[in-house]
């Protein structure tokens, strides 16, 4: 399938963002500057950006034009409809520890497809809500070959344009299906420590597994949100 000319103009941005061309905050070229450049219509350029904004990656500056978000946002696990914005749902978080290789829970083993003993990448974030306190203590793992090829998952700084994205960008792979699991049960005294809670307390757990288009695992999120800040809501058609 043709890949969509406000498509490739979104791209080329994300790419000259992730290089470090734009950082946080920094103006981007205008619409009519991007018109030109592409030979393409001032239409077409803002599409482009509406792609962009829905990834959480630019922001529009009243009079200024776009500007490249300067405060990431991160999504508690689950919920990772097609056609759904990644913004949808996002919230500032700050990145807990650095990402290293580790060994899996059995459960997050077996979602991944891997060997039990076998090692993957781990990135831990804390999603806050916008008064500062903590959301949703997510650990998201990913298979060594997807670790292999996207060097930057090792990094502590994130990732503007969004893992997704990027593994799409490094490796072709992206996902076409998600499975999500909701179990609840007593949080941890670690998962306590990091959503300031007192024990014992109740948690949901979402567990969020993305496959590719050959059904191979890409991450596998565990995602533990308090209970009073949990709330499933599932609209369908009766007849």
């Amino acid at each position: 399938m043709p890949v969509l000319k406000y498509e490739e103009i979104a791209e080329s941005i994300r790419s000259r963002i992730s290089d470090g061309e734009f950082g946080p905050g920094d103006l981007l070229p205008s619409g009519r500057d991007l018109s030109e450049q592409w030979g393409v219509s001032r239409a077409t350029v803002v599409k482009a950006m509406d792609v962009l904004r829905n990834d959480g990656l630019v922001e529009a500056r009243q009079g200024a034009g776009f500007t490249v978000v300067e405060t990431p946002l991160a999504r508690p696990a689950g919920k990772r409809r097609a056609g759904s914005a990644r913004v949808a749902g996002g919230a500032p978080y700050k990145r807990l520890g650095v990402p290293d290789r580790a060994v899996p829970p059995v459960h997050v083993s077996a979602a991944l497809g891997i060997e039990l003993g076998e090692e993957a990448l781990r990135r831990v974030r804390l999603v806050q809500l916008h008064d500062g306190s903590p959301q949703s203590l997510v650990t998201a793992w990913f298979p060594a070959a997807v670790a292999d090829a996207c060097p930057r998952l090792a990094q502590n700084a994130p990732i503007a344009e969004g893992t997704t994205n990027y593994v799409r960008r490094q490796t072709g792979r992206f996902p076409v299906e998600g499975t999500d699991i909701t179990t609840v049960r007593l949080g941890s005294d670690a998962e306590a420590r990091h959503l300031s809670l007192e024990q014992p307390v109740a948690v949901a757990v979402v567990l969020h597994t993305a496959y590719d288009q050959d059904g191979q695992a890409l991450v596998c999120e565990e995602g533990v949100t308090p209970s009073h800040l949990y709330e499933e809501v599932d609209n369908y058609p009766m007849s």
